[in-house]
């Protein structure tokens, strides 16, 4: 019990994932290495982070969905380039080969290998008045602080 627990504690940090919001026409995405899994409100939720300054910052808050897609080893490259490109600059899915589908009212990868449809209900922007001095300066000396958006899992999808 220990290693599965102490695996999903881990599971942004060593496998990543990436957050995605839209639609098929129009969505963003990039990868993340912060994220939690628990509960709120007696429902099952997947929080993420993300700063103000990126572009899919813009589709979460515009979108009541987003999803929480996580890969195999074998796309871990891929992951790296979503998560250092831009969509404002390029079109980073194609550069990679994933192919977006529709996932409930947001989109995903036919590449996951796991997908969680969350629906948006609470977003908060962290302020730094509460943050330890050394966070702020690791973290926050050049960008805002990172949102959190919790969502509901509303399915998962593998």
């Amino acid at each position: 019990m220990k290693e599965s627990f102490e695996k999903s504690l881990s599971v942004f940090q060593t496998d990543w994932a990436l957050v995605t919001a839209g639609n098929t026409e129009k969505y963003n995405t990039m990868t993340i290495g912060w994220g939690g899994l628990g509960t709120l409100w007696c429902k099952p939720v997947c929080t993420v982070y993300v700063k103000p300054c990126r572009y899919t910052h813009s589709f979460i808050n515009a979108n009541d969905y987003f999803t929480v897609s996580f890969y195999s080893d074998e796309h871990r490259n891929a992951l790296s380039v979503l998560g250092t490109k831009s969509g404002r600059d390029t079109d980073k899915v194609a550069e990679v080969g994933f192919e977006a589908v529709a996932c409930g009212e947001s989109v995903t990868f036919k590449q996951a290998k796991t997908t969680l449809l969350c629906k948006k209900i609470y977003r908060q922007d962290m302020t730094m008045d509460t943050m330890p001095a050394d966070i702020i300066e690791k973290y926050y000396t050049e960008e805002a602080p990172h949102t959190v958006f919790v969502g509901e899992v509303i399915e998962i999808i593998e």
